[in-house]
């Protein structure tokens, strides 16, 4: 009787199950095909045929960040169900197919399952990344200075691909045609003109430009102001108070270093060289002995106070800056979309700039950080650092520095210029080296 209820109910479910098992890999391939075949229906309907990238078409960012949000999901289920086909068909030996044939569960032909991972391949294969940095696709955007139009319309001639199928570096050397740039850029114009929608495309895009433009600003601000306020709150309300109480105004320490004590001593000997001075030009009586000591003892404690202020202000530019860089980094990890928005707003800005003006720029930044005379700005810069948080200026570290890191730092500009300037700018970089020279 047991055996019998259990053939009539736990059987068919235990059955049912297993066929679900055995059937996995075949459900897997099919869920991937079908999200590839989704990514291939965007690509034919919107992108005539090429790769999902608003460099092919011109459409507004709202269309694109849709078209990227669908992309993204679509790449992830192909990718997932990928690897669970993969992992299944792994488990499933010899001995489990012979079963899965006995259980009447029909495998597709192999023909059929290389077709379509063939075609699977085709699809993702150009979403590959060229530095494999994430799992998804990086859609790089139009250069800001050309306006999208927010109407659907027809797309650009696509650009031309390598090898392996991945999409060569963007740069006007890329993207030579049938017809000259010129004459495409002018039908493009003629056609965003003539569109009954153009006034309000333009107005649109003003907007965001505007907008744009007024979160970048407000942004630098935010970064200079907050982190300078709270370097000074925190001076004044938190540390000042703590350093004050714990050193005391008489008896902390006067120095805090030896460069500070020679500073004093400087200053103290060129206060009784003047003050004898002063006695031996002057038709008064000479001073005595004792009057100029008298004299020396109350310069000495003006100096002693004057350094032991700078000692205790040194100590609180420590723990204040600690403050105004814990502010800045919480500001750069609260304000992800403002810094999206501000690097938007940076490139606009770079490719709003003529060819000189980039030059300029460039030889303008590398003749005051890596240049002949950048050494000595370096030295100003770190004894001023070195004094404002109360350290000895050491002149190995400092000449060592100088040594290396303008070098390092000019050795990475000229890679930047070889890899991305030259590629997005050829004519900046021909100007650059003509400027140069």
């Amino acid at each position: 009787m047991n055996n019998s209820v259990f053939s009539q109910k736990i059987y068919p479910f235990l059955l049912a199950a297993y066929r679900w098992y055995l059937r996995t890999p075949e459900r897997s391939l099919d869920e991937a095909y079908n999200a590839a075949l989704k990514i291939r229906e965007i690509e034919d309907k919107h992108f005539n045929g090429n790769k999902i990238n608003s460099d092919l078409a011109m459409y507004s960012s709202n269309v694109m960040d849709y078209f990227e949000s669908d992309l993204k999901k679509q790449l992830k289920i192909t990718r997932m169900r990928l690897t669970e086909f993969k992992g299944s068909r792994w488990f499933l030996n010899t001995a489990n197919q012979e079963t899965a044939n006995k259980a009447g569960v029909e495998y597709p032909s192999p023909s059929l399952i290389l077709e379509k991972l063939r075609f699977i391949d085709q699809v993702i294969s150009k979403y590959n990344l060229v530095d494999d940095q994430t799992s998804y696709p990086v859609l790089i955007h139009k250069p800001p200075n050309v306006e999208a139009n927010s109407a659907i319309t027809q797309p650009l001639t696509p650009k031309s691909t390598n090898n392996n199928g991945s999409k060569k570096p963007r740069g006007k050397a890329n993207t030579t045609g049938i017809l000259p740039r010129s004459i495409l850029s002018t039908i493009i114009r003629l056609q965003v003109e003539l569109d009954p929608n153009s006034e309000q495309d333009v107005v649109q895009n003003f907007r965001q430009t505007q907008k744009r433009t007024i979160i970048s600003i407000r942004f630098i601000l935010l970064l200079i102001i907050v982190p300078l306020l709270t370097h000074q709150l925190a001076k004044t309300l938190v540390v000042g108070p703590l350093v004050e109480r714990f050193r005391g105004s008489e008896t902390g320490q006067i120095f805090l270093n030896f460069e500070m004590e020679e500073e004093a001593l400087v200053e103290l000997e060129r206060f009784e060289d003047r003050i004898k001075f002063e006695n031996l030009i002057s038709r008064s009586p000479s001073l005595s002995p004792e009057n100029i000591e008298t004299q020396m003892k109350e310069k000495a404690q003006e100096i002693a106070q004057e350094f032991r202020e700078e000692s205790s202000n040194a100590i609180k530019n420590v723990f204040a800056d600690m403050f105004s860089v814990g502010t800045f980094i919480w500001l750069l990890i609260a304000s992800k979309k403002s810094i999206a928005v501000l690097k938007e707003f940076f490139d606009h800005v770079v490719y709003g700039l003529s060819d000189s003006a980039k030059a300029f720029i460039i030889i303008l930044f590398t003749d005051v950080f890596v240049g002949f005379h950048s050494p000595h700005g370096w030295e100003v810069i770190l004894e001023g650092l070195s004094r404002h948080w109360g350290l000895p200026a050491n002149r190995d570290f400092i000449f060592l520095f100088i040594a290396t890191f303008p070098v390092i730092l000019d050795t990475i500009f000229k890679y930047w210029i070889f890899r991305y300037l030259n590629r997005i700018s050829p004519s900046a970089v021909a100007t650059y080296r003509n400027m140069n020279e």
